[in-house]
């Protein structure tokens, strides 16, 4: 059993930064892959990064590609999503969620665990 909990959503200007953070427990993560979704309002939840268990490989949508740095601290059983340049886009419902290092990558089905989300919001 794993439980995931988001923190760092809130309400900022379009253009500026936000960090999100991923706490684990129940056990550590050191084992599994993990992502990073979203879900924007009236929107169906879309993959926006990935990072294998070492921290050896990202993966990014390409919609936040360039912008948004996923990294992991297995350690401190932690994952980070850091938010540059965003949008009003960019607007949503942010969920990490952990999966076997055999999952291919984005597909929402091979991620079993999943947080319960924190909420970001980009003005313009």
């Amino acid at each position: 059993q794993v439980q995931l909990v988001e923190s760092g959503g809130g309400l900022v200007q379009a253009g500026n930064s936000l960090r999100l953070s991923c706490a684990a427990s129940g056990r550590t993560i050191s084992t599994f892959a993990m992502a990073w979704f979203r879900q924007g309002p009236g929107k169906e939840r879309e993959f926006v990064a990935d990072i294998s268990w070492l921290g050896d490989n990202t993966v990014y949508a390409d919609s936040v590609k360039g912008r948004f740095t996923i990294s992991r601290d297995n350690a401190k059983n932690t994952v980070s999503l850091e938010m540059n340049s965003l949008k009003p886009e960019d607007t949503a419902v942010y969920n990490c969620a952990a999966g076997p290092s055999w999952r291919i990558v984005a597909n929402r089905g091979d991620y079993p665990y999943w947080g319960q989300g924190t909420q970001v919001t980009v003005s313009s």
